[in-house]
């Protein structure tokens, strides 16, 4: 798979997550029920690992779609597609504070965060590992 199809490939696939993401979101914000809503009932914590997996896979797709594109402050790098979940991860969560069948939770969005940047950190692995490998195909 060239590099160029894997990027189209991880577009497509954070899109459909993305869409998922909405969909428990309206479901959410209406009172609508889910199985998945039942699932996080039965885990200990499930609301929050939960939300660090929801938006830490969506980072890591989105990371790997802009090709982990990033930009740096000092030596910090920060990615171009964690920066744009946690926009919406930040918004989505303030929003929850005006829906009455909503929470507005600080620890919700530490959950968010940690999944952000566990996930940051494992694209940008997966990334090193995809260019090292293409690195060697092109050698070889």
């Amino acid at each position: 798979m060239t590099h160029k199809s894997f990027s189209r490939l991880a577009i497509i696939v954070a899109g459909g997550f993305f869409s998922f993401i909405l969909w428990i979101i309206y479901l959410a914000n209406t009172g609508g029920h889910s199985v998945f809503f039942d699932l996080i009932k039965h885990v200990p914590y499930g609301d929050k690992v939960g939300h660090m997996l929801l938006f830490g896979l969506l980072t890591y797709v989105v990371n790997l779609a802009l090709l982990s594109r990033h930009f740096c402050i000092g030596r910090l790098p920060l990615y171009y597609g964690a920066v744009l979940v946690s926009i919406f991860v930040l918004s989505e969560e303030i929003s929850q504070g005006f829906i009455p069948s909503r929470t507005l939770d600080i620890i919700d969005l530490v959950a968010d965060a940690v999944g952000i940047i566990l996930f940051s950190y494992l694209s940008g692995l997966t990334q090193r590992y995809l260019d090292n490998h293409r690195h060697q195909t092109r050698l070889s």
